[in-house]
């Protein structure tokens, strides 16, 4: 067989003990929180009766051995069924699918951007290293990779929300624009998208200035990157068709890590634009205490963490075919 088409089939085996942990580690989260389901509903209520409180732990199926519970929890998994909200008095799975569409446009826009971006800037860096040019990029990605995300975003939303009135200060879209026609909505989005993207990316854009202008610079002086010269290829010709493709992966492995910190920095960022995603939709579970919803949430990030780093991984194999047969 051949060796790249192992070591991709090897990879995705990988997962299935990955998942199998993130399974047990949420059943076990939940099970060491103070109190369960019923005293997190009769707090809420201000108080219940203790027949009120047996008929809640029956209800949720507490009132069971633990290893049936967590029967019940792994058909829950299969069934797609994660349980109530209480604080919304809704299925879980259908809030979180509802959601699920604004924070990926938000962080989907945002990494890109920061991609984009981020390693433009990186390269030409890189090519003007030394120069004023190169330490004006490298200010503006420290300044970006020091400040807190929160701040960066109050900070967007009084000058250009308050100050100047260009852009609107948070939400999804204007009230009534989703009657408009499409084009016009589509637009209002966009409208409000600009500065919770940008706020989130910032982050994310000054790691990959620096990793990109690093990773340049080691290859700047290999052999391969001599001879492209010696051809009579421009210097931009032999970054963008030489050296950039070496200097990949290292800026493939951080889109990998960074996914991560981008569900949880949309927490932020989605709190304080009031974006409707589930970032927000954590925060509120976490003030509430709404375990069913945290369970459902921390799944779902942890799925789609374990599943970009699977697609990073067979990135790597394009890329570099070598590593598929390195690794199978």
């Amino acid at each position: 067989m051949n060796s790249t088409i192992t070591y991709i089939i090897w990879r995705i085996f990988q997962v299935v003990p990955t998942l199998v942990i993130i399974i047990l580690l949420a059943f076990g989260l939940m099970k060491l929180a103070p109190g369960d389901m019923a005293d997190v509903i009769a707090s809420q209520s201000g108080g219940a009766s203790p027949e009120y409180m047996d008929e809640m732990r029956h209800l949720y199926g507490l009132d069971v051995s633990l290893w049936r519970q967590f029967g019940n929890y792994l058909h829950s998994l299969v069934t797609m069924n994660m349980g109530y909200s209480f604080l919304y008095n809704a299925q879980v799975s259908e809030l979180i699918f509802s959601r699920l569409p604004a924070t990926l446009l938000l962080a989907l826009t945002a990494i890109l951007f920061a991609l984009i971006v981020g390693v433009l800037l990186g390269i030409i860096a890189a090519r003007y290293r030394g120069s004023f040019l190169d330490g004006f990029i490298s200010v503006f990605s420290t300044i970006g990779f020091a400040t807190p995300l929160f701040w960066i975003g109050l900070l967007f939303i009084v000058v250009f929300s308050l100050w100047l009135r260009w852009l609107p200060v948070g939400g999804f879209s204007t009230v009534g624009a989703e009657h408009s026609n499409g084009l016009s909505y589509f637009l209002d989005i966009l409208k409000h998208l600009v500065l919770p993207a940008f706020s989130l990316s910032l982050f994310f854009l000054s790691v990959y200035v620096r990793l990109t202008r690093s990773a340049m610079l080691d290859v700047y002086h290999q052999d391969y990157v001599r001879t492209a010269r010696a051809k009579g290829l421009t210097e931009w010709r032999v970054i963008f068709r030489h050296m950039l493709r070496n200097a990949a992966l290292p800026i493939v492995t951080l889109t990998g890590l960074e996914i991560g910190g981008l569900l949880s920095g949309s927490v932020v960022i989605e709190t304080v634009f009031g974006w409707p995603g589930i970032g927000r939709l954590a925060y509120d579970a976490v003030l509430q205490r709404d375990i069913n919803l945290l369970l459902g949430i921390f799944l779902l990030s942890s799925l789609l963490v374990v599943a970009m780093n699977l697609l990073i991984d067979l990135l790597y194999v394009a890329l570099d075919p070598r590593i598929g047969r390195r690794r199978s």
